[in-house]
């Protein structure tokens, strides 16, 4: 059963807490009847690094932060809600669903939105979960280049985010580079931007270059991902992320002539 699905059953008594925790317990609020669902904040059933706690915790963080970083130059514009919108039914969210992370959207655009408290509480709960700390930065990534632009102060955002959730800038910098290969007004992959979308280039072997694949695909596996703590509903990034991975690398392959 999903955090979701908990949630709407009423099962609530495993809740984060924290900051997180607290905004997610105002997101129902304001988007459910109390016959629906009720709130309550407990953590005492499960602790950090339970799977449904971490699902709460990433979905929470994703979209609390992604309206962190649509106000980190000063204001929102109605295209950047539109575009948080987007990426919103691009992942397939019920209209449930929806409607908290708008809220949760909301909330991350206030100005009392405490970042590093949410982060370190983010980082906590996923207890060492690299590989769904790099989704995390995947989705915030896609949101800010929705309108094909990644402007200097939310580069300096992502950065800052990085370093708060002991995530290496040089795989940031690789995550941009590989988005913005993908995002190109183009149905057409280069080979040069398979190599950027496996985060490597033509100076590995072919044995190399397969053993970087198949740890790409690893980190992708959408199976891997919801057993750390993806939120099911999520899965759409993940299974997209791994059909990206798979064509940059036939392209390679046939462009090397490899077996």
């Amino acid at each position: 059963m999903s955090w979701w699905t908990s949630v709407l059953g009423g099962a609530l008594g495993y809740m984060i807490g924290g900051p997180l925790g607290a905004m997610l317990g105002v997101a129902f609020a304001g988007n459910f009847s109390k016959g629906k669902s009720s709130f309550r904040g407990s953590a005492k059933d499960y602790l950090p690094g339970d799977k449904q706690r971490v699902q709460a915790a990433f979905f929470s963080s994703v979209f609390s932060v992604m309206g962190y970083i649509a106000k980190v130059d000063g204001k929102v514009s109605k295209s950047e809600i539109l575009l948080a919108q987007q990426v919103m039914q691009h992942m397939q969210l019920s209209e449930d669903m929806q409607k908290v992370a708008k809220e949760l959207f909301n909330q991350g655009k206030h100005k009392d939105f405490n970042l590093d408290e949410v982060l370190e509480q983010f980082r906590t709960e996923c207890h060492r979960r690299t590989h769904l700390v790099r989704m995390f930065f995947e989705i915030q990534i896609q949101a800010t280049y929705a309108d094909g632009i990644l402007d200097d102060k939310e580069h300096d955002a992502l950065k800052y985010i990085a370093q708060k959730l002991h995530f290496p800038i040089n795989e940031l910098k690789s995550l941009i580079q590989q988005f913005s290969a993908t995002s190109k007004n183009t149905n057409k992959l280069t080979v040069e931007d398979a190599y950027v979308i496996l985060g490597t280039d033509k100076s590995l072997n072919d044995k190399e270059l397969k053993r970087v694949y198949r740890r790409l695909l690893a980190q992708h596996h959408p199976d891997k991902l919801v057993a750390k703590g993806l939120p099911e509903e999520m899965l759409k990034l993940a299974n997209e992320k791994t059909q990206e991975i798979i064509s940059a690398y036939e392209l390679l392959k046939k462009h090397r002539g490899m077996r």
